[in-house]
């Protein structure tokens, strides 16, 4: 996931540095994976100044070459051959000096000194696609007459610097997964380290509706699927390009800029991390939306312009006469905003994880919206997320909030209450916390105290922090904040020595190893998980004895390995298939099966294993 530093300073009032931020967030659990530079226009125009021909003759051994000279704003007087027909003297223009980088497409060059057709050129006159901010190449580009000589392009042109972190979000991070999120955990760590700080969401306190003339209700049908389902209309809307500030912030982290009403629905997904959907309200047919599963294999075209057939578990977004969304998910071909629309209807809703994950797996989609649905949205901030995009939309398209904010949420979802003692948490720390340190750190995690006394707290936990349901989860809350480097390492380790005779298995590993590889093979590691259709039909290894995962990344890494076989198998055929001959393998590794609702872990002898697969082998080669 990636954080634009420009972006996340909107939230925190303490400006860090890029280096600070970075290692911030590593101690804090929100690992920086990779740091990058972000400019609006490629290359940033380093090195391209205002300049002021001087004068202009026509070269004398090419018809279509102009030779002049330069005013950039230093002693110096620079000479340019040009090659463009509007060169003029007096024209104000764009000169790239030597050392500045142009990139045209996916090509670029640097400006060095040098002769064309044996008149010297100290630099080059630019045109609007040899500086990326435009397409004309018909001629270079001519600047007012009142631009001041010397002006860096880069201030002309108002290009903005920004500096891109990487961050490699674990799964039960998701309340990291925006730009408001990282800034909220960041406010906490700077309040631990006593260094001032204030944390900010944008005000919505403006939001306001402008009249009711356009109401489309809201049904849910199915509330398993959807628990919370918010929507409000806003009329007389232009849909046109976005302003530069909103596309550099989404270029910025890789996202590309479609129209003002899709760039701030997906602007307010990176800034909350809540997902919103837009809809064109003349697609709504029956002026009504339901929230409902459709019959197996129905047809959907989807925004790619595919047609995928519906599972009966996939949630739709319908009107009264047809599916228009994939909840969640991804939206439909014919229902989404466009140039032509003029009155839209707005989305923020709360879907199952469970729901969407099989979704996004069934048609192997991976979006951003469902990339947070499937591991755990916040049910609380779809009415706040909704105002935000709403007030952006009005500034951004103009219109008018045509209906009250429709509200459906059935059965109000809980926050998840703990009891927290003091006594577990200096346990599994490994030192003692103070209590008032304990306290501010849970204030600042928006962790709310609802009783206490001298031994325990009884706390509950915000609605957006899915992942975090036990007391342990809590304390691994508390000390990435308290400081992973703050816990002191024992100049002493305690161990409990046993002497009961065990065998050595790793030397007897070794043993076996030294012996197959002085025999010509080769020690592999397979993964593991494996795919779960290997297992059927089997009766040493049934399928019904595979210990399934319950969020699996693919169809092929759905289950724990019951035996080495298959991995070792997937290696010898990948072997094969770049023609590498000889192949011999052995592997030492754990085993799974599933017995009466658990896991448990089956180690293979690793004599008789190894050598049996690898006299198969041999045998086989």
């Amino acid at each position: 996931m990636k954080i634009s530093l420009n972006w996340l300073s909107q939230y925190l009032s303490n400006k860090l540095s890029a280096d600070q931020t970075a290692d911030m967030l590593t101690q804090i659990g929100l690992e920086v994976e990779k740091e990058e530079h972000f400019s609006s226009i490629e290359g940033g125009l380093q090195n391209f100044v205002v300049g002021e021909v001087l004068t202009c003759q026509k070269h004398p051994d090419a018809d279509k070459l102009s030779v002049t000279t330069v005013n950039v704003g230093t002693s110096e007087i620079l000479n340019i051959v040009c090659g463009a027909p509007n060169v003029a003297a007096g024209q104000k223009v764009i000169v790239a000096l030597q050392g500045a980088v142009v990139t045209k497409g996916s090509e670029s060059f640097t400006i060095k000194k040098g002769k064309i057709r044996g008149m010297a050129s100290e630099g080059m006159i630019c045109a609007e696609d040899e500086l990326g901010v435009g397409d004309d190449h018909a001629g270079i580009m001519v600047l007012e007459p009142t631009i001041k000589v010397g002006m860096p392009a880069a201030e002309y042109f108002k290009v903005e610097n920004d500096t891109v972190l990487e961050i490699g979000l674990t799964p039960n991070r998701i309340d990291a997964a925006s730009h408001y999120g990282v800034a909220r955990d960041l406010a906490a760590f700077l309040n631990r380290q006593n260094i001032e700080n204030k944390l900010s969401l944008p005000s919505v306190e403006n939001f306001k509706i402008d009249n009711k003339n356009f109401t489309i209700p809201v049904e849910i049908v199915n509330a398993d699927a959807c628990k919370r389902y918010v929507g409000i209309t806003i009329s007389v809307i232009t849909v046109k390009d976005s302003p530069d500030w909103l596309k550099n912030r989404l270029r910025a982290i890789g996202q590309k800029p479609i129209n003002n009403v899709v760039d701030v629905t997906n602007y307010v997904l990176h800034e909350l991390g809540q997902p919103l959907h837009a809809f064109d309200a003349a697609q709504i047919k029956g002026n009504k939306v339901v929230v409902k599963t459709m019959p197996e294999a129905t047809e959907f075209v989807t925004l790619d312009g595919v047609t995928r057939k519906l599972a009966a578990t996939d949630l739709m977004i319908c009107n009264t006469e047809a599916p228009m969304c994939i909840a969640g998910v991804f939206g439909g071909l014919e229902s989404g905003v466009t140039a032509k629309t003029t009155a839209m209807f707005l989305e923020s809703a709360y879907f199952d994880a469970g729901y969407i994950r099989k979704t996004a797996k069934k048609h192997t989609l991976s979006t951003d919206a469902s990339f947070r649905f499937e591991r755990g949205a916040d049910p609380e901030i779809c009415v706040f997320a909704l105002k935000r995009a709403a007030m952006l939309i009005k500034e951004l398209a103009g219109g008018e909030i045509s209906s009250e904010i429709i509200d459906v949420y059935p059965q109000p979802i809980k926050p998840v209450q703990v009891k927290l003692a003091y006594k577990r948490i200096n346990s599994l720390i490994g030192e003692e916390v103070p209590v008032t340190l304990v306290k501010s750190i849970l204030k600042s995690l928006d962790i709310i105290i609802t009783s206490e006394t001298a031994e325990e707290l009884n706390v509950i936990v915000p609605l957006y922090r899915s992942d975090v349901t036990r007391d342990v989860d809590i304390i691994e809350d508390i000390l990435r904040i308290y400081g992973y480097n703050t816990v002191k390492v024992a100049e002493k380790v305690n161990s409990t020595l046993s002497y009961a005779p065990k065998p050595d298995s790793e030397k007897l590993k070794n043993l076996v190893s030294d012996l197959l590889v002085s025999r010509g093979s080769n020690e592999a590691m397979s993964n593991s998980l494996t795919k779960g259709s290997y297992y059927d039909g089997l009766q040493q290894h049934s399928a019904s004895s595979s210990a399934k995962i319950l969020n699996p990344l693919s169809n092929d890494l759905n289950v724990l390995r019951q035996t080495l076989f298959f991995g070792l198998m997937e290696a010898v055929k990948r072997n094969k298939n770049y023609k590498t001959g000889n192949i011999r393998l052995f592997e030492f590794g754990n085993c799974y099966s599933y017995k009466t609702g658990a896991a448990i872990i089956q180690k293979p002898n690793p004599i008789s294993f190894s050598l049996k697969l690898w006299l198969m082998l041999f045998l086989r080669n």
